[in-house]
This record gives C-alpha cells, sequence and structure tokens, in this order.
C-alpha cells in the first residue's frame, strides 16, 4: 500500500529542499530563546555531542564566543559543522530528552549512559489493594508507570502527598481474597498509627481501596478535579455533622492538591512504537517535523522543508512527507499521531488526538515545526534580505486582498486629552520597516473640542492634498487607526481629491483587532500569528508612539507659555528661547538662576528667578 502511494504522490510538484548547510555564525543567530535540546555534526553528517539547555541561542552560542579551558572542548567546537535542536516545554523535560537520546545515539564527545541507570518512575502494582512505590525498573507485567521523573526528591515529594492524601498499605503481601478469609495477616503498626486501613484482616473493602487508587492515578496525570470535588464535598459534611477537627485535616489535604505542581508530561510508558508528523506551511515552503517514539521515550527528531510548486494544500503535502519519511528512517509503527485525518490503509492506525499525552507530543512536533519555519526565515532575513521582503509583501497582498503589493503604507492615529491640545500623526512603512525620515505630525486647525472623525478627515485630506501638489508618490495602502466611523472619515477626503480607488484603505479596531474594509459590514480577521497582522499592529503602534510624543511635547510647551505669560517684563521672544531650551516648567524651575541668565540674560534671569522662587547657584 505504501509503495502504491509513492507512485501516486509522486506527481505533486514538490521538492524536499537539500540546502546547503548554513554557516556556524547564521546558525548560532537564529536559534530560539526556549528550553531544548541541541546535537552538534561534524562535516561527515556524525554526531558528535548531545546536550541540554534552558536557553538554547544562549548556551549553544557560549560554546563558540570563548576559548575553552578544556582542550576536548576546543576540539569538539572546531569540528562541529551543523547544529540541530528540539523544542520542548521545561528544563526538566530537556534533561529527560537528553538523557535518551545519548542512550539512543551514544554521541562520541558525551559520557556515555548505561541502560541500568535511568530515571525514576511511579509505579502502580498490577494486584488486589495496589502498592504503589517509586522504581527504576520497568516489569512489563500490566502494572503502570508514570513518569519518568528527573529525581527521587522529586517522586518522594508526590508519594508524601499521596500518602497524606489516602492511606494505602506499604507491606508486599499477597493479598489474595482466600489469603485474607484464612487470617494468614495481622495488622501492622502502620494501621495502629492510621496510615492504613487494614486490608490485610479484611478492615478495607477491594472496592473501597481500588477507588482511591483511581483517584491517585488522576493526580498522577495531572487532573485534580475529581479529588478535588471529593475532599470538599466530605469536608462540608465533616462541618455539617460539627465535625470540626476532621473537617480540617481534609482542608490540608485539599490545600496540599492544589499546591502540587504536576509531572513533567513529555513522556509516557503507555506510548511505545509510534510516530508523530505535523506540518506548518506558508506561501512557498512547508515544514514536516517527524518524531519517533520507542518504549515511551522520544529517540529521534527530524524536520523535513518541502518547496511548494503549486498551490498544495497540507493534507497532500503532509501525505507525501509521512511516506518519504517512513521509507527514509525505515519506520515499522502501526500508530502515527497526524493533525488531521489522512488514510494510509487497514495496516495503519492514524490517531488525530484531541487531549491527554498524545495531544502534548503532538504539540511539541507542531512546536519544533514552527521553530524550523522562524529558523529558516530569520536565516534569509540575514543572507537574502531582498526575498525576505517580497515574501512579506506578497504575503500581505494575498492576506489584504490587495490588487498590489503594498510596498508603501501610512498608518494614521488622532491622540488628544479631554478635548485639549489636539494632533494627528502619520507614519510611513517601507518595504515592511519604518521609514522615520517620513513621519509627519499634524495639528487640528479646523476642528474644535474632541471630535476624532473630523480631526480625521481634516488630516487625511492635507496629507494627500500635499502629496499631490508636490507630485510625490502616493501609498498603495492606507491604515485608519480606528473602527468604521474613522474610516468613512478618511473616505470622505478620498472622495473630495478624487482618490477613492486609488489607493486601497482599511480601519483596525483595537478591541479584537478588527480590519474593516469600505462598504463592507464584515470585518477580517486575521490570524493573530501572521506577519501580516504584526506588521500592522507595528504601524498602529508606531503611529500611536508618534502621535503621543507630539501631543505630550505640545502640552508641556503650552503650560510653559500659559505660566509664563503672567511674569511681568517677559515677552514672546523671551519665552520662546526659554521653551526652546528648557522645554518644560518642571525643567525651568528645576534650573539655577545662572543657567537661566545664560539663556535670556542677568536681568530677565532675575525676574523669573523671583517668580519662581529659584536659587542663584
Amino acid at each position: 500500500m505504501l509503495g502504491y502511494r509513492v507512485l501516486v504522490f509522486t506527481a505533486i510538484s514538490v521538492n524536499f529542499v537539500g540546502m546547503e548547510t548554513p554557516s556556524i555564525e547564521l546558525q548560532l543567530q537564529t536559534l530560539p530563546d526556549s528550553p531544548g535540546v541541541y546535537q552538534y555534526y561534524d562535516a561527515a553528517g556524525k554526531i558528535l555531542y548531545v546536550g541540554k539547555a534552558k536557553n538554547l541561542k544562549k548556551r549553544v552560542s557560549s560554546y563558540f564566543h570563548k576559548v575553552h579551558d578544556n582542550a576536548k572542548t576546543n576540539v569538539l567546537v572546531r569540528k562541529i559543522v551543523e547544529i540541530k535542536h528540539i523544542v520542548v516545554a521545561s528544563e526538566a523535560d530537556a534533561l529527560l530528552l537528553e538523557n535518551n537520546l545519548i542512550k539512543k545515539l551514544q554521541p562520541r564527545y558525551n559520557v556515555l549512559l548505561k541502560d541500568d541507570k535511568t530515571y525514576p518512575w511511579i509505579c502502580i502494582k498490577k494486584e488486589p489493594f495496589s502498592r504503589i512505590f517509586p522504581t527504576r525498573r520497568m516489569v512489563k507485567d500490566g502494572s503502570e508507570y508514570f513518569g519518568p521523573y528527573t529525581n527521587f526528591k522529586t517522586v518522594n515529594t508526590i508519594l508524601d502527598m499521596i500518602a497524606a492524601l489516602y492511606p494505602l498499605r506499604t507491606c508486599n503481601y499477597d493479598l489474595s481474597n482466600a489469603n485474607i478469609q484464612s487470617g494468614k495477616y495481622k495488622v501492622c503498626l502502620e494501621y495502629h498509627i492510621g496510615n492504613c486501613k487494614g486490608p490485610c484482616e479484611g478492615y478495607e473493602s477491594l472496592e473501597h481501596y481500588q477507588k482511591q487508587v483511581d483517584a491517585i492515578r488522576e493526580i498522577l496525570k495531572g487532573n485534580f478535579k475529581d479529588s478535588l470535588r471529593d475532599f470538599k464535598k466530605l469536608m462540608l459534611e465533616l462541618a455539617a455533622d460539627m465535625k470540626f477537627e476532621a473537617a480540617q485535616k481534609i482542608k490540608e489535604k485539599i490545600e496540599v492538591l492544589e499546591n502540587y505542581q504536576s509531572r513533567s508530561t513529555i513522556l509516557n510508558p503507555k506510548i511505545s512504537n509510534v510516530d508523530v508528523f505535523s506540518i506548518v506551511s506558508d506561501e512557498s515552503m512547508a515544514y514536516v517535523n517527524f518524531l519517533q517514539i520507542a518504549h515511551g521515550a522520544i529517540i529521534r527528531s527530524h524536520t523535513m522543508e518541502i518547496k511548494k510548486k503549486l498551490d498544495e494544500t497540507d493534507e497532500e503535502l503532509l501525505e507525501l512527507a509521512v511516506v518519504e519519511l517512513r521509507e527514509r528512517f525505515h519506520l515499522t509503527s502501526k500508530e502515527i499521531i497526524l493533525p488531521f485525518e489522512l488514510d494510509f490503509g487497514d495496516k495503519i492506525k492514524v490517531t488525530v488526538p484531541q487531549l491527554g499525552d498524545k495531544k502534548q507530543i503532538l504539540e511539541l512536533s507542531q512546536r519544533n515545526a514552527k521553530y524550523q519555519r522562524l529558523e529558516q526565515l530569520k536565516q534569509m532575513q540575514i543572507v537574502d534580505p531582498e526575498r525576505h521582503t517580497n515574501r512579506i509583501m506578497a504575503q500581505m497582498q494575498k492576506d489584504l486582498r490587495l490588487p498590489t503589493e503594498p510596498r508603501h503604507i501610512e498608518c494614521f492615529d488622532n491622540s488628544n486629552i479631554q478635548g485639549t491640545n489636539p494632533v494627528s500623526a502619520c507614519v510611513v512603512f517601507k518595504d515592511g520597516k519604518p521609514s522615520k525620515k517620513d513621519y509627519r505630525h499634524f495639528n487640528i486647525k479646523t476642528v474644535e473640542g474632541p471630535n476624532d472623525f473630523a480631526s480625521m478627515e481634516e488630516v487625511v485630506y492635507r496629507r494627500y492634498k500635499r502629496l499631490l501638489d508636490e507630485n510625490q508618490p502616493l501609498p498603495q495602502l492606507i491604515i485608519i487607526d480606528g473602527g468604521k466611523g474613522q474610516l468613512s472619515s478618511a473616505l470622505k477626503s478620498l472622495d473630495e481629491l478624487g482618490l477613492r480607488g486609488k489607493i486601497a484603505i482599511i480601519g483596525i479596531a483595537k478591541r479584537l483587532e478588527e480590519l474593516f474594509y469600505p462598504g463592507d459590514s464584515v470585518p477580517l480577521y486575521l490570524d493573530k500569528k501572521s506577519e501580516t497582522l504584526k506588521i500592522i499592529q507595528h504601524l498602529r503602534n508606531e503611529a500611536h508612539r508618534f502621535g503621543i510624543t507630539h501631543h505630550r511635547d505640545k502640552r508641556s510647551k503650552s503650560a510653559l507659555q500659559t505660566s509664563m505669560e503672567t511674569i511681568p517684563g517677559i515677552g514672546e521672544k523671551t519665552m520662546l528661547a526659554l521653551l526652546k531650551h528648557f522645554k518644560s516648567v518642571k525643567r525651568l524651575q528645576l534650573a539655577t538662576e545662572k543657567e537661566i541668565s545664560e539663556v535670556i540674560g542677568t536681568s530677565k534671569a532675575k525676574k523669573i528667578s523671583e517668580f519662581y522662587n529659584i536659587g542663584k547657584s
């Protein structure tokens, strides 16, 4: 079946990219600031070293930016040609993954780990009146194992919490029904001090005991809801019966549960011999990440890059990649985990998880595919900035449904506080980047009071009337910071200037990042993580910052001028000189008479210092 599918899908116009390995410096620049595991390879593609990091970029960069005391480390660094990495959720997950990869890959420069020296698990033994205990060995007898944990301290903390919540047996007796009925065993000290209910003598039923084991199982999975609900219900019942001391003990158990931090979930011994595939794509490339799971551990990660030739769907590309990767790595697993349904015949089970550990592993794979894409985009931006810009412009044109690429974008924002000193700002982006020399401020001239709509109409008219008069190039896109009202006001000015239809214009509403188009009552919502929305948000934020800065300066100058107008013997020319030098009343009041005299002379400085009670020194 798989061989047949390879023949079918070779007709899809894609290329598996075999790009030349980037320089080490370029690889370092594009590493993520995330926890994970890094792998070093030499020129022959042979694994040299596996390590873990809380911050991949900082840790890996540290190898190359200093001379090491250890000669062996310097030799290792000289041999490194390629750096691969796997991103994980936490430093603890990185530690566990590092352990598995070292055992699997056995890199030359790592201290090799023996298989009998591994991380601890918590076992729920398959037996009547199940025991719960820590172990380093996994025995395939139907028992359940939870973990692994990074050290026994964590395991003991969890087991102490469980013991405080549920009194379970610690003995290793065979508590079969026949042995209990025959009276073969007697209760021990643990029963007398309240740590055990005495199932060995039949003082506790198997049904009640196993109900507690079921609750512990859910806690180890990270699901506390049922246990918390049962404890809270019991606490209220005890309080209603005036058993306040017992209710307080239950309350303490609730607090223990609420404060408990769940285990690491990167691995699960129940998930064995499974392959995980995920895909992230853009208009020209797709990135398929693959994780191989064996005996509950990740033993391999690989991300394939696929260059699109046509407008292939993610489903088509992932189907092709799964076949390719299974053949390349000789994978024989009977189950694969995917983000959506695909058919690979009856011999392979496809799982599309919605929650639980399998869902978390799929999300880990998706995270690594996204990081691979980001890494390639960063490398493209450094090595080929023109290609990077062309890609972004093409994507913006597609996302915003524009007739041409928005190489020149202008964004407007109004600023006023309670109607005072109304101003507006226009910021300009060219090729997706700020062009600060083209930024413009506008003081509102024809509008009185806080009228955003009229203010927007005025500044848009003034801006493009001037560009037309000076025969300057017009933008391909105008963005109005505001909803339908501000957009309608801007359109009036474009109509008056005869520019409607010649320049694309949209409005962005702050609350839900809605994009409004002229004549369309239904807003457009972009993906929150899309590059197009990020550029629009950058434009909006720049316009707001630029406008607020101008508004603040104008208020400050207005306050300074108003204050100085009341000083006898100080005219307009003197006020302007002080305004230009000190910027604000506060800074003028903090100045000495000598500093003021250096600006406007001794006699006028004396009048100002007396007015503001300023010292001479």
